[in-house]
């Protein structure tokens, strides 16, 4: 629980952090006075006032923050402050202002992931293991330890590439290629499959399985290399070494049959039979719950020695300096496009409401990065960093990209919108954005 209260506060307070200093600075350098610098909402846990007059304070909420500007619209501002107040600057150094946010956030965005580039990136070759029945894949004649080469021409090198590639054709209908390099070979093939509207109003828990692709993975024996403390399996006298025979009667040959079957079976009792010290004996073990990929699975805490993997899978990229800039930028620039794509798909309905996620998801997803180490957790802070970019520059009133909108608005009009219509787009905005909030909360609490 703290680590993930921890990891959650880690995550948002650096990103609102940058994205409120982008604001401010480019305030700043405009000559717009900044009242208040606040990181979180609500009441004001610590409070510094700085030499040019500014209130930086530290909120109880880490939900959010703001820059409070000097603005005659807000109140009387005295004769000598005018030309410091943020309404008596011209309409592009406004947008500017307004701009600054988002952008600091992409920026923020490439650094981490030129940070990611720089501590090595270990990635394995998109081979495949298996291929479901009625997929897009089976459609195709690609075989079992075939290796993904590229889909929908785009060049695919490990599986976090074909799960962004899958993600920009969720409701496409179309013919897509793929190519392959055909197994022990070095040959390449390419075959066709169809899309039509794929996986439009469904919630996939898991893209890559959807296209019907079971990754490779090596054969691990089903011998047990260490008993998680105080878990479910610990409870049903599960010892180290000990080999998994069957699991209600049905025989074991591997590991992954055993999670398979565990993380189908949460709070059901299984009778599992395993051999010690030359002996069988049965255990009864009820998997606990938990959850992986927005559903509900058993967990057993057991684990097996870390599988060795064929060497000409695993692909180490070591980046310099500058090339680890220009991974940065083009790691930003593919979550940014994924980003939009993903919001246009929605507004047309290709997308369900049901896959927004608000914090409870969002904390839970910090504390698994975090989990699973720094990289994981940097490459979770630079997405959420490119979401709330994009999220802030949406034309709402009340976000960033509502001010940009009127901004925009003026510029080409050569006067301002009028104090009515804006007000009445803001009471608007508003409304939208709690019943965003509204529903992203509600499935937040669903999946739990």
């Amino acid at each position: 629980m703290i680590q993930n209260i921890l990891s959650i506060v880690v995550a948002l307070g650096v990103l609102i952090t940058f994205h409120e200093f982008g604001h401010y600075f480019i305030a700043r350098r405009c000559g717009v006075k900044v009242l208040r610098f606040s990181v979180g909402f609500g009441k004001p846990i610590y409070r510094y006032v700085g030499k040019t007059g500014t209130e930086y304070t530290l909120a109880l909420i880490p939900l959010g923050g703001y820059v409070r500007m000097l603005d005659e619209r807000e109140g009387d501002v005295p004769e000598s402050l005018k030309e410091q107040a943020f309404n008596s600057k011209n309409v592009w150094q406004r947008i500017a202002i307004v701009a600054a946010g988002p952008l600091a956030n992409f920026l923020l965005a490439i650094v981490i992931y030129a940070l990611v580039a720089l501590m090595g990136i270990q990635t394995v070759a998109p081979k495949i293991g298996a291929i479901t029945d009625n997929s897009p894949l089976a459609q195709t004649n690609i075989q079992v330890g075939d290796e993904l080469v590229s889909i929908a021409d785009q060049s695919v090198n490990s599986w976090e590439d074909v799960n962004l590639v899958l993600a920009s054709l969720i409701g496409k209908t179309e013919g897509i290629k793929v190519r392959y390099q055909v197994s022990e070979t070095q040959m390449l093939q390419e075959t066709t499959t169809r899309l039509d509207r794929w996986l439009v109003g469904e919630q996939p828990n898991n893209l890559i399985r959807a296209f019907g692709i079971v990754p490779w993975q090596p054969n691990v024996a089903p011998v047990i290399a260490q008993v998680v403390a105080d878990g479910a399996a610990q409870q049903a006298g599960f010892l180290a070494q000990d080999v998994i025979l069957s699991i209600d009667e049905v025989a074991i040959s591997n590991w992954q049959e055993v999670v398979d079957q565990v993380q189908l079976s949460p709070n059901q009792t299984l009778v599992v039979k395993v051999a010690r010290d030359g002996q069988e004996r049965d255990l009864l073990l009820q998997p606990r719950v938990t959850e992986r990929d927005g559903r509900e699975v058993g967990y057993a805490g057991l684990a097996v020695q870390p599988p060795v993997w064929d060497k000409s899978l695993i692909r180490e990229n070591q980046y310099g300096v500058f090339e680890s800039l220009s991974y940065g930028v083009g790691q930003t620039w593919n979550m940014v496009s994924l980003t939009v794509s993903s919001v246009v798909k929605m507004v047309q309905g290709l997308i369900s409401v049901d896959n927004l996620s608000g914090p409870i998801t969002i904390a839970k997803v910090a504390s698994a990065s975090a989990d699973s180490g720094l990289q994981p957790f940097l490459k979770f802070m630079a997405y959420l960093s490119v979401s709330l970019g994009v999220l802030n520059l949406l034309p709402i009133p009340m976000l960033d990209g509502g001010h940009l909108l009127f901004f925009g608005i003026e510029a080409a009009r050569r006067k301002p919108v009028s104090e009515r219509i804006q007000n009445l787009a803001y009471r608007i905005g508003a409304s939208l954005l709690f019943a965003l909030m509204a529903i992203a909360i509600f499935n937040d609490i669903a999946r739990l």
